[in-house]
């Protein structure tokens, strides 16, 4: 990767390789590091940590510093400027909100930090575009299905988008086949009933297997940048 890349080239570099993001909410302080690097250790290299997630500014700071750019912290439900500045300055490389929200999209193009905003509709993903944003998240990702990005894909061929929301082994490929750049998902991810039967090991094979799902998926795809 060239060394003068932005932070935007090396995010979306970065999500496109893995094509993961998987979302994480926690409500135990001991639990931050030890779930983010059950994701790492499976092949993430960005992770979402929602703001719902009690001391989410120390969550992120925390994480972040613990990785030391070997990892992406994204945070998930931005839904004002003020937060979005607080995110950006406790060391958060990206801004998710849930639809288009103008400031939170102009403090992050301010500062340069990537901007994943959700849609849904054409309408939506125009919209978002229109306003600068670095990707859309297509929520929820399962109600219109993969032929649905199709469509999405066919209008608007330069915007990356990422499906979440109903995420599975089964639809993941056929997802990445129809034009998403990645897929992610709180859930998908972190299912605490799988979790309290296996142990967090758990974590790490299920987003390990999204990855190997996802990579042999983009072999049979042409090299877009």
């Amino acid at each position: 990767m060239r060394s003068d890349y932005t932070l935007k080239e090396r995010v979306m570099s970065t999500i496109k390789n893995t094509g993961v993001l998987p979302c994480i909410k926690l409500h135990q302080k001991d639990d931050w590091i030890k779930y983010a690097q059950a994701m790492y250790d499976g092949g993430a290299r960005c992770i979402e940590v929602t703001m719902t997630t009690p001391g989410v500014l120390e969550a992120i700071e925390t994480i972040s510093m613990h990785f030391k750019g070997k990892m992406h912290v994204a945070a998930g439900t931005v839904l004002d400027a003020t937060s979005a500045r607080e995110v950006i300055l406790h060391g958060g490389d990206i801004i998710v909100n849930p639809c288009v929200i103008d400031d939170v999209i102009d403090v992050a193009n301010r500062y340069q930090v990537p901007i994943f905003s959700g849609a849904f509709t054409a309408t939506e993903v125009f919209n978002a575009m229109r306003k600068g944003v670095t990707a859309v998240k297509i929520f929820p990702g399962a109600l219109g299905g993969a032929k649905y990005m199709t469509n999405l894909k066919m209008v608007f061929p330069e915007v990356n988008l990422i499906p979440s929301g109903g995420i599975t082994e089964q639809n993941v490929v056929e997802f990445i086949k129809c034009g998403a750049c990645a897929v992610s998902g709180a859930r998908t991810f972190m299912n605490f009933e799988m979790i309290e039967k296996e142990g967090i090991g758990w974590v790490t094979k299920q987003v390990a297997h999204f990855v190997e799902l996802i990579q042999e998926a983009k072999k049979d795809l042409p090299d877009i940048p």
